[in-house]
């Protein structure tokens, strides 16, 4: 197992080297390993796919320009999904509306058969979508990219001490909310 995950480190790095030296066909392998990831953090920062895809669009060309400032091939995935998710607030703020919460957005494949399920979904999307921006970035970046407090903090600016205390706010204010207190 260690052999594999020594492997993988090993492919990210080299395919981060050689995309910092130019070469379009290892910067196409990550873009194909990370595209849906930073899409489904854009999603749940924007609260529509349409602008999730154009915020995940917009991350690449700033990746692209700003692959030489990554001193860690290990930190790409959480360095992308960041960038990502800055993309994703700044179009929300300058759309300046509240999100639309799409139906077909809601993960139908444990709901179908069940009502009560889909409907809390359509809550908690709901939900997501009266949180700040900043707040649904630190919440899809923690729970949908799986990145963890220190990361966060980094990406975020904060100590990781503070990136769990807000976490747990928001997390506090969504179980209100939702009636789950």
């Amino acid at each position: 197992m260690e052999a594999a995950t020594a492997s993988r480190a090993e492919i990210a790095s080299d395919l981060v080297h050689r995309a910092v030296r130019g070469d379009e066909a290892a910067f196409t392998r990550i873009v194909a390993e990370h595209h849906a990831d930073m899409v489904k953090v854009s999603a749940a920062i924007c609260g529509d796919i349409v602008i999730a895809e154009e915020a995940a669009q917009a991350a690449w060309g700033v990746a692209w320009r700003r692959m030489r400032s990554l001193r860690d091939a290990e930190r790409l995935r959480p360095w992308l999904v960041s960038i990502a998710a800055n993309q994703a607030r700044d179009m929300v703020r300058r759309q300046r509306r509240h999100p639309v919460v799409e139906l077909a957005a809601v993960d139908t494949s444990r709901s179908i058969a069940d009502p009560a399920a889909r409907s809390a979904d359509i809550d908690l999307r709901r939900a997501l979508a009266g949180l700040d921006p900043e707040d649904r970035a630190l919440v899809a970046l923690r729970y949908i990219a799986g990145i963890d407090s220190f990361e966060l903090a980094r990406a975020m600016r904060m100590s990781a001490s503070g990136v769990r205390a807000r976490l747990a706010r928001i997390l506090d204010r969504l179980r209100t909310e939702l009636g789950d207190a």
